[in-house]
């Protein structure tokens, strides 16, 4: 009987160790997986709170910015403020003005190229290369049709370049690719480094001023246009500028004066903004912006000198390339003796001038009186400089 109980007694304990075994196990691996837990909900708040990285979009000339600082870095304030112009070529003295002021480029017309032999060309933009500092933007309108400053010279073309909306009812963008392509190696090959086209305006009226010189088609058309132009030419060391922003609609000639657009905000942005998105984000390299007064966007301020329309480009649209005004020559706004300064000041990079030193002399006077920073200009100059190293002109 003493056996049996001694058996019993023993049984029970070997029970009574397993069931306190067991929960202390259970309460061991609750601690265990609570602490995972804690660990795993540490972890993931850590990453929650972590600030997201800032994503930035590229710009176009990204890669050369740090070798444009090195060359900002040896160039006097005159200098840099000479790169800002894109100067209409003087009758006389070309390479003297060129040697005192550094401009950023010279602009052709038909009489710099007229009854010139190709050979006398090519010496000629040679010379003034020679003689800058920093490589020449060196310009010209070869739009096709009515505006054609090289190829109105048989001597450097047989035939005229035809218009963009001819060329597209011979071929479509088919023919306007051929076109491009033939354009940009005969300009190459004279030394032009930058064509000042293609119009992307909206033109679909005939009586409207542009419609000659733009496709003639609605919005969609033009886009397509403005993107089969900018993709062509590219690896023929000319860039093509689009222009002329925020988009010419039928107003009316801005060489003589004032042309106000009164349409509304919602149909520029459906129609005339849209061949320009489609350019720039087919690789567009500059932009040109008309002197249109866009009473939407700004009623007081032709687009030229308008800070708003530049906002436009550059915030809404993401432009990081050239900024360069029309001509502060034409009558539009050549009466208003501080347009220089005002270009600068509303954020375009280059401006196209005659009167260079009116223009010089206009900057400086509002960098003296603190309108414009020393700051505002490097940023400028940098990005000229970026894309000149940007075409292999440096």
């Amino acid at each position: 009987m003493k056996k049996i109980i001694i058996a019993i007694l023993v049984i029970s304990i070997i029970v009574s160790a397993g069931i306190f075994g067991f929960y202390k196990y259970k309460e061991s691996k609750k601690e265990i997986n609570t602490t995972k837990k804690e660990e795993v909900s540490q972890v993931n708040n850590e990453v929650e709170l972590k600030e997201p990285e800032e994503i930035k979009d590229p710009e176009i000339f990204d890669e050369f910015y740090d070798q444009a600082e090195e060359k900002l870095e040896t160039l006097t304030l005159d200098e840099k403020i000479g790169q800002m112009l894109l100067v209409r070529l003087p009758d006389q003295g070309a390479i003297t003005e060129l040697q005192k002021y550094n401009f950023g480029g010279y602009l052709l017309f038909a009489k710099d190229f007229k009854n010139k032999s190709e050979q006398t060309v090519k010496n000629e933009i040679a010379s003034y290369q020679e003689a800058s500092k920093i490589p020449l933007l060196i310009a010209a309108d070869e739009e096709g049709g009515t505006v054609v400053r090289i190829s109105s010279n048989p001597n450097l073309v047989s035939q005229k370049f035809k218009s963009p909306s001819k060329l597209y009812g011979l071929g479509g963008f088919d023919r306007i690719r051929e076109d491009t392509i033939e354009k940009s190696n005969i300009l190459s090959n004279l030394g032009v480094n930058l064509n000042l086209a293609p119009v992307v305006d909206v033109s679909t009226n005939s009586r409207d001023f542009m419609y000659q010189r733009a496709l003639g088609q609605n919005a969609e058309l033009t886009a397509e246009y403005a993107k089969t132009v900018i993709e062509a030419s590219k690896g023929y060391n000319v860039s093509y500028t689009l222009k002329h922003f925020p988009g010419y609609g039928n107003n009316a000639d801005t060489h003589t004066g004032a042309a106000i657009d009164s349409r509304t905000y919602e149909n520029i942005m459906n129609n005339d903004i849209v061949p320009f998105k489609n350019g720039i984000e087919s690789g567009a390299e500059a932009v040109l912006v008309s002197h249109n007064i866009v009473t939407s966007i700004d009623g007081d301020n032709a687009a030229s000198i308008s800070e708003s329309v530049h906002k436009l480009l550059r915030e809404d649209l993401k432009f990081s390339g050239i900024i360069i005004t029309d001509d502060l020559y034409m009558g539009a706004v050549s009466n208003d003796p501080d347009v220089a300064a005002k270009a600068v000041i509303a954020g375009n990079d280059m401006l196209i001038v005659t009167d260079y030193e009116k223009a010089i002399n206009n900057i400086k006077s509002a960098i003296e009186e603190e309108r414009i920073t020393e700051e505002q200009i490097d940023t400028v100059v940098r990005r000229i400089i970026a894309w000149k190293y940007y075409k292999k002109l440096m």
